[in-house]
């Protein structure tokens, strides 16, 4: 397969403070990546570093082969990289229908085009359209979720980064939600890198798995691969011995 994404030594935090280091890994085409690890382990830090939110402070990340380091997250946008923030970054003042036209504006789409991404994001997630007049702060946490998702894909992303997307949610949501996360890489062939804290859930629909602890890369692996959960409940639980 066809290597999309490559992290080679990045460095990575607020100001001065360093929080991700020394990271290195590549993500295959077309596959589901989830990245795991206790709180504090830099899960996020690591997610808004390859969309462009923080500054590497030194390293490399490639993109389809090119280096993209230095690029703004704008520019990382419109070369195909989508991030889902954690806690539902939307507009909540704004209608889900105003929420998602508002992806499209830095497209440039002519108004069919516009039209066609919005009746995807609806097709890909019902309830949506029925909610579409309606201001989405008012939204179950569920529909805010999906209506985030939607926002991410709408520009038509080759890489998508969910940051916890199913944190919250009730059972019967979180079930939807991961068909559909499944469905954006079977059906529309889309690559993912998703942060999760529950490990059966994350193993059972991730290809790949990255385990994160203090900054660090401690391991990486395929999913099914033999003693992959003790080692991530190894790594929640204090258990810190490196294995990449």
């Amino acid at each position: 397969m066809t290597e999309l994404l490559k992290l080679d030594g990045v460095n990575s935090g607020y100001g001065d403070l360093i929080v991700v280091r020394d990271i290195s890994f590549a993500i295959e085409e077309s596959s589901i990546t989830v990245l795991l690890g206790p709180n504090g382990a830099g899960k996020t830090t690591l997610l808004r570093t390859i969309a462009g939110l923080n500054t590497a402070k030194s390293g490399t990340i490639t993109f389809e082969g090119e280096t993209i380091t230095g690029d703004a997250p704008y520019r990382r946008q419109s070369q195909g990289i989508g991030f889902t923030q954690e806690n539902k970054r939307i507009f909540k003042k704004l209608t889900v229908e105003q929420n998602l036209m508002f992806g499209t504006y830095s497209l440039k789409l002519s108004k069919a085009e516009s039209k066609e991404r919005l009746k995807e994001s609806y097709d890909r997630f019902p309830i949506l359209f029925e909610k579409r007049n309606q201001t989405a702060g008012y939204l179950s946490g569920g529909q805010q979720q999906m209506l985030g998702i939607s926002q991410a894909l709408i520009g038509h992303p080759k890489l998508v980064m969910l940051d916890e997307p199913f944190s919250g949610l009730a059972p019967s949501i979180v079930s939807d939600v991961m068909d559909t996360v499944r469905k954006i890489r079977s059906e529309e062939g889309r690559t993912l890198l998703v942060v999760e804290q529950a490990v059966d859930l994350a193993l059972s629909l991730a290809d790949s798995v990255l385990v994160l602890d203090v900054g660090k890369l401690v391991h990486t692996g395929r999913a099914d691969e033999p003693g992959m959960r003790q080692i991530v409940e190894d790594t929640y639980f204090g258990n810190r011995a490196t294995t990449v």
